[in-house]
């Protein structure tokens, strides 16, 4: 990628989500993907820990502590697709170790203003922790929306 590309800031409105079946091997197996409308909860958070020093009357000493990740939120509009509601019914009903590894991969455009990845987020061992449907009302005039809540054990960044 170009230094120039560099220093222009991305929009968020274009980005991939996809899944993949990971097994003992470093091969991954793309199992769903799709086009959400909204991603939340890309986020790191580290502890630190505060140590007080006799004597020190100046400020704690700060160390490093444990980084908890975010619950990461998908939403995108209802299609026949069920592939992310099987994923949650195979965990809700006993598949608890059914873990996939998640993708968020960031959009851009290169000089002929074609569509290329520039940075792509990798989480490991994704669990389903929530599924919500849209609320139906026959007054609404909106996309029927659904929601994806998973949690993960591992954030990763790469500028591509």
């Amino acid at each position: 990628m170009s230094e120039s590309i560099l220093n222009y800031p991305l929009g968020v409105f274009r980005f991939q989500v996809n899944f993949f079946l990971s097994g003992e091997s470093s091969s991954e197996r793309k199992l769903c993907g799709g086009a959400f409308s909204e991603c939340t909860g890309l986020e790191a958070t580290m502890e630190p820990k505060v140590i007080k020093e006799g004597g020190r009357n100046y400020g704690d000493i700060q160390r490093a502590g444990r980084v908890n990740f975010a619950t990461v939120v998908l939403k995108r509009g209802i299609t026949k697709n069920r592939d992310l509601w099987n994923w949650f019914y195979l965990v809700c009903n006993g598949s608890y170790a059914y873990r996939l590894n998640a993708e968020i991969t960031q959009m851009g455009f290169d000089k002929n203003k074609e569509d290329v990845p520039v940075m792509v987020w990798k989480m490991k061992k994704a669990l389903p922790t929530k599924f919500k449907t849209a609320d139906y009302n026959s007054t609404f005039d909106q996309v029927a929306i659904e929601e994806l809540h998973f949690v993960h054990e591992g954030l990763t960044h790469k500028l591509l």
